[in-house]
């Protein structure tokens, strides 16, 4: 977790064991801002490395360890986003929604935004950071903003740092900060950065409704699949290009995932961003034993239905970042 010149002395543990509380929160925040989990744990493993270089340089009555570490991070992530594109959605970068019947239209060379996951392997804290800022929509928002735009944005509005410490992070003044707040802000309208919508089901009620859909789903039941969803619900799946909105063709397109790939599937329910309801689907094809791991959602819903299920293919990465299994047995 940190280069050999951090363990190597007591000095060296003591640093670690300080900074460690904090890793989690800033992988977060790099995730916010870059909107991939990879890059955002390397970018935490070299905010690690450059504190640790510029220990002696700390001063404690300045700014506490947190804030001096974000001003590390928020240096880093600038410069990352530098060289790289954004991190969209299909929804953001196709205009209209496509036909289910359609080919499958592969956008390969684009990086898409990644899920992040809520809980990993022997991480017990994983979950602590339920709900700040990590919703889907939310982080593919911040990919609309410029740099600067979207650190001050996740800064003030997410972590809630007081503007004169922003301002000495990014090497603005208090005013630019404020005015670079307001002009996110304008960007993104004036739900961009709600964390809740207020016809959001309750935790009951969702509970209920992806029960519903996960049994809809392993029985291949478009019908009932279809009675769950908002009348303008969205269907996305990075990396293809293809979207559909609406339930007819939210349908449709389920009729044609089943009569491609078949009808025994089984469902592994799980989180993500911050506390999304997710579900891992898992295929068995004619012949085999077992259920390989197809595809990761994750859904939004209103008190109508599930209002959007963005859909990922469920890669070695997914599973090892999600604590999943690569297939699931017969009898399991």
């Amino acid at each position: 977790m940190y280069s050999a010149e951090t363990t190597d002395s007591s000095v060296g543990a003591e640093f670690a064991a300080r900074v460690e509380p904090h890793r989690r929160e800033l992988l977060a925040y790099c995730y916010r801002m870059l909107g991939s989990t990879h890059d955002a744990e390397d970018l935490v493993q070299e905010t690690v490395v450059r504190a640790w270089r510029a220990r002696d340089r700390y001063d404690a009555s300045r700014a506490s360890l947190r804030t001096w570490l974000y001003r590390i991070a928020t240096n880093a992530c600038l410069t990352a986003l530098d060289a790289r594109a954004r991190r969209p959605l299909p929804a953001e970068i196709v205009a209209v929604g496509t036909d289910p019947g359609e080919p499958f239209r592969p956008g390969f060379e684009v990086p898409w935004l990644e899920p992040f996951p809520d809980a990993r392997p022997h991480d017990p804290e994983a979950a602590a950071l339920a709900g700040s800022g990590l919703r889907l929509a939310f982080v593919a928002a911040m990919q609309v903003l410029p740099a600067r735009q979207r650190a001050v944005l996740i800064l003030r509005e997410v972590l809630e740092l007081p503007a004169a410490e922003v301002a000495e992070t990014l090497e603005m003044t208090p005013a630019g900060v404020n005015s670079a707040l307001q002009r996110a802000r304008a960007r993104l309208g004036p739900d961009g950065v709600a964390e809740d919508a207020v016809d959001e089901p309750s935790d009951a009620e969702l509970r209920l409704l992806l029960d519903r859909y996960v049994k809809a789903f392993e029985k291949a039941d478009v019908p009932e699949l279809k009675r769950l969803l908002a009348h303008d619900v969205v269907m996305e799946m990075p990396p293809f290009l293809n979207w559909y909105v609406g339930t007819d063709h939210y349908g449709r397109f389920m009729e044609r995932v089943f009569a491609m790939n078949g009808t025994d599937w089984r469902i592994r329910a799980t989180t993500a961003n911050g506390g999304q309801p997710a579900l891992a689907a898992y295929l068995r094809a004619p012949g085999e034993a077992d259920y390989k791991a197809h595809t990761f959602q994750i859904f939004e819903a209103s008190r109508d239905g599930i209002t959007r299920n963005t859909v990922f293919p469920l890669d070695a990465a997914l599973l090892a970042g999600f604590g999943l299994p690569a297939q699931l047995s017969a009898d399991g």
